[in-house]
C-alpha cells in the first residue's frame, strides 16, 4: 500500500492555485504513527533515547505551534482516532487534526519558513502514513 507523507510538487501547485486569494482554509489531517520513530539521517534532532512515533509527533507540534501562530494559523481540533464509522474498516488513523490558516499564501510562508523546517523533521520521523485534505467555506 502506498504511503503519503509529503505533498508532491504537482499537488502543491494545484492546492495553491485552487485556494489563492480565497481567504481562510482549514486542513484536515489524518495521521498514522510509526511504532518507533525513525531518526535515520536525522541524528542532529534525534532524542537521546528511542521514542514512539506519537512522541516524535508531539515534539514536532511543540516546536511548530509558535511558528504556526507566527503566520496566523491555529489548531482548531486535535483528537485521537481509530477506524471509520463509515468507511473502510481496515483503514485506521492515530490522530486527527484540524488546522486553520488565514490564507493559502500564509500557509505556504509557514511551510517554507527555515526555522519551521528545522523541526519538521520530527514529523518525518514520526509518521507511517498521512492524509491532508484542504477545505474552505
Amino acid at each position: 500500500m502506498e504511503k503519503y507523507i509529503e505533498a508532491t510538487p504537482e499537488s502543491g501547485k494545484s492546492f495553491y492555485l485552487k485556494y489563492q486569494g480565497k481567504g481562510k482554509i482549514v486542513l484536515l489531517n489524518f495521521l498514522r504513527f510509526k511504532k518507533v520513530a525513525d531518526y535515520t539521517n536525522l541524528e542532529s534532532i534525534a532524542p537521546k533515547k528511542q521514542i514512539s512515533g506519537g512522541e516524535a509527533y508531539e515534539l514536532y507540534m511543540m516546536h511548530t505551534l509558535p511558528c504556526l501562530k507566527k503566520y496566523g494559523g491555529r489548531v482548531l481540533y486535535k483528537g485521537n482516532a481509530n477506524s471509520f464509522l463509515i468507511g473502510p474498516l481496515e483503514e485506521t488513523w492515530d490522530l486527527v487534526l484540524l488546522v486553520e490558516h488565514e490564507s493559502v499564501e500564509k500557509f505556504i510562508a509557514f511551510a517554507q519558513d527555515e526555522e519551521c523546517l528545522k523541526t519538521a523533521k520530527h514529523r518525518k520521523a514520526a509518521l507511517e502514513d498521512s492524509r491532508l485534505l484542504p477545505t474552505s467555506l
